[in-house]
């Protein structure tokens, strides 16, 4: 991977780091290829059994699209009459986003810094949201004269309600972590200096859980918000029925029966 994002397996936790910290990990073109790459190789790697997703430094977890970049090729556009710097959204932010939410594994965000425009899409994305008491989150696009992208449209209204989300859309304002975690954006709050640690911590527990089964709640609840209560009811008992069948099942019965802590395979 670019340096601008780092990657790296162990115990089966992939740890993908933005690593531009002196942009306030903004995105710039080879930022958003090597994270779309990175999480994609995270999906598709048989060893990786959960992702943790976080950030280099201590202002931000990623404040969106490199501006400055941004502003050279809006430039550039013009001057070509065309208008290909806002393929950005499909050719980068949609993967990474898609990537995050279909993987069959979860994604723990660890949210260090500032979270704004795409970045706050990509924690939003996640399963599971650590964040410092330090950080923050902006929605930022109407600041800038844009509209929503990498899925806050479908992500911050079903996480807080329509209303609240359209609230944080029109009229863009720094969320503090105590707020997001009221307002159910963020799901722990810690500490900033504790935040690798324990983001870490809760990403390797789930690295050594029951990866099957995590990869089938995160596909019922994607399923179940936009089907009725017979579809879903269908799905759960298919996507139990697989589970049901797994080897990861069969220990955990096992294990409980044994009164002992399971030791899972993801299989």
């Amino acid at each position: 991977m670019a340096d601008t994002v780092l990657y790296e397996v162990s115990d089966g936790l992939a740890t993908i780091t933005i690593n531009r910290p002196e942009a306030m990990n903004a995105m710039n073109i080879a930022a958003k290829v090597a994270l779309r790459d990175a999480l994609r190789d995270a999906a598709a790697d048989a060893a990786v059994r959960a992702v943790l997703l976080t950030a280099s430094g201590d202002r931000a977890f990623c404040v969106g699209q490199d501006l400055k970049e941004h502003t050279a090729l809006l430039a550039a556009d013009r001057e070509a009459g065309t208008s290909r710097t806002m393929d950005t959204v499909r050719e980068h932010y949609n993967p990474v986003v898609r990537a995050i939410t279909e993987m069959p594994k979860p994604v723990v965000a660890g949210v260090n810094g500032v979270a704004a425009g795409a970045g706050l899409g990509f924690v939003l994305a996640a399963d599971h949201r650590v964040v410092a008491e330090t950080a923050s989150f902006n929605t930022s696009f109407a600041g800038v004269a844009l509209t929503a992208d990498s899925g806050v449209s479908w992500t911050l209204p079903r996480l807080i309600g329509r209303g609240r989300a359209t609230d944080l859309l029109l009229f863009p304002r720094s969320v503090s972590a105590r707020e997001a975690y009221e307002l159910g954006l963020a799901d722990k709050l810690v500490p900033a200096a504790g935040l690798a640690a324990e983001a870490a911590a809760v990403a390797r527990a789930l690295a050594g859980g029951p990866t099957l089964a995590y990869a089938a709640i995160k596909e019922s609840l994607a399923y179940g918000a936009e089907h009725s209560l017979a579809e879903t009811l269908e799905k759960e008992n298919e996507l139990q029925t697989s589970a049901g069948a797994s080897e990861d099942h069969t220990i955990a019965v096992r294990a409980f029966l044994a009164k002992e802590r399971p030791k899972y395979v993801g299989r």
